[in-house]
């Protein structure tokens, strides 16, 4: 027994000094690394996966997640995240739980240093995330250099073509779809040009998109609505489609119609039934084309830009018209011309600094409009008359919806949504007074929105008759006065033409007597 407890404690004493060494080589190590030339540092780092690749037949993909030149979070690497999360974060034993900026709800992904294995057509293969500090003397000027975040993908090396050609495409592509799935969806507007440089420069910036309008609300004919929801699943689901026939993945919509009929209402549903982010375009705060392209190059897919009341943004109402010949002038008997005025400072620059119509119709449908995909641009206007032919024909603004006044199909719509009601006895004298007025959806549902907690349909309803009625009343007396105002019109300039006639007799008169 003596003879046992001796070699316990021997070997005790045995297994006490390696750990005890073990711990000495670590502490020696982190000593020696700190003052370590960097470059001797790489070297030996790698002559160790130099020998590691001799021996092991497993190849390692890392995917960082910060790139060179850029402070912004890697692509690829969110898209692993992501894809990693939604299949197979399950199998991890340490997460992280985290509320992402453009997200309504908590995302959970693997910890640092976890790994978690997948399976892809038969082929095994392993995600690990790894940190690494950086060094206790150097200073970092940026908070990515803080710490550095990689995942690393092993795999064996007969599996080397699967994984290039089809598995980093179906992460790229999942991660992505997963992406869309779990984000909230933002409304852009573009920053004045001075704040594009710095270190925090941003050329949009967002809040959260929380409009509630959807295409069952919209106060619009089922069959017209119908029609529009067919066109943008079409575009959604028509890559392939657009790619075989040659066009740049985008599609135009042109809005027109008066104020109050539901053209910012409707954007607002195409995006929440697209899942779409949106980019409100303030030409007015625009440069130059060169801003503008700018402005479109940092646009994501996945979205719609709109420009809203195009006919007041710029100056791209006017045809191109063409310059009238001057008639020539007869020289004075001094033979001396007239000097022209010198042009004011600072004109030629003021042409120069601004959006031109060749710049604009560029950025919808020219070269530039290519770059990216799954975009669609929207334009809106009061008077769609006023703009320049080129701007909206097809290919550039593809579909014209007219935003009219409010039908009795529309106000159906709108009955059903604010007092849920499918029919009444005011119905039929309702239709009628449609017929003959004209009346916004906006000036429709104000007067259909119940004043208070009590939804009395009866007096909503009759609110809204008493107001079609005055509205009737009052298009019927300017129809009566206006023929009568003309006239007066007519009479006033009539007396103004004889009273200037016999003013220049006067003076004619005056002269032949001097």
């Amino acid at each position: 027994m003596e003879a046992i407890a001796g070699d316990v404690h021997a070997h005790g004493y045995g297994w006490a000094g390696v750990w005890s060494a073990a711990a000495s080589l670590i502490f020696l190590w982190s000593m020696v690394q700190q003052h370590l030339p960097a470059q001797l540092e790489e070297y030996l780092a790698a002559l160790s996966r130099r020998l590691q690749a001799a021996i092991t037949p497993y190849v390692t993909i890392s995917i960082d997640e910060h790139v060179p030149a850029s402070f912004g979070r890697s692509e690829a690497y969110l898209a692993a995240e992501a894809y990693l999360s939604a299949t197979c974060a399950s199998a991890a034993r340490r997460l992280r739980a985290d509320l992402a900026a453009d997200s309504d709800r908590m995302s959970v992904a693997v910890d640092d240093h976890e790994e978690v294995a997948d399976d892809f057509r038969g082929a095994k293969l392993w995600w690990r995330k790894t940190k690494t500090l950086p060094r206790g003397n150097v200073i970092s000027w940026s908070a990515h250099e803080e710490e550095r975040r990689t995942y690393c993908l092993t795999f064996h090396r007969r599996h080397r073509g699967l994984v290039d050609a089809l598995y980093l495409p179906h992460v790229l592509a999942e991660g992505r779809a997963a992406t869309v799935r779990n984000r909230q969806r933002r409304l852009f507007t573009n920053n004045p040009s001075s704040d594009w440089s710095g270190y925090d420069a941003r050329v949009w910036s967002h809040v959260k998109l929380e409009h509630p309008s959807t295409f069952a609300t919209l106060g619009m004919h089922p069959d017209k609505k119908r029609d529009i929801i067919d066109d943008l699943d079409m575009f959604r689901d028509g890559k392939d489609y657009y790619a075989s026939v040659g066009k740049a993945w985008k599609r135009g919509y042109l809005l027109f119609g008066p104020p109050g009929t539901g053209k910012s209402t409707m954007i607002a549903a195409m995006a929440k039934y697209l899942d779409y982010d949106v980019y409100d375009l303030e030409l007015t705060s625009v440069k130059n084309n060169t801003e503008l392209r700018r402005l479109f190059i940092e646009t994501k897919g996945k979205s719609i830009i709109v420009v809203e009341d195009i006919d007041c943004s710029l100056d791209l109402t006017g045809k191109r018209k063409k310059k009238k010949k001057k008639p020539n002038k007869k020289k004075s008997k001094s033979g001396d011309k007239k000097k022209k005025a010198p042009p004011a400072p600072g004109a030629g620059k003021d042409e120069e600094n601004k959006v031109t119509l060749s710049g604009l119709l560029n950025f919808i449908d020219g070269l530039w409009s290519a770059c990216g995909g799954e975009r669609i641009i929207v334009f809106t206007t009061n008077h769609k008359e006023k703009l320049d032919p080129a701007l909206i024909r097809r290919g550039r603004m593809d579909v014209h919806i007219e935003m009219s006044y409010c039908c009795f199909e529309s106000f159906k719509v709108l009955a059903k949504n604010y007092l849920h009601v499918d029919d009444h006895e005011l119905f039929h004298e309702i239709r009628q007074l449609l017929g003959a007025v004209n009346m916004t959806p906006a000036d429709v549902a104000e007067n259909l929105m119940p004043k208070s907690k009590k939804k009395d349909v009866d007096t909503s309803l009759a609110r809204l008759v008493k107001a079609l009625k005055e509205a009737k009343e009052e298009a019927l007396a300017k129809a009566l006065a206006g023929p009568e105002h003309e006239e007066g019109a007519e009479d006033d300039d009539e007396e103004e033409d004889d009273s200037s006639s016999s003013s220049e007799e006067e003076e004619n008169g005056k002269k032949k007597e001097e």
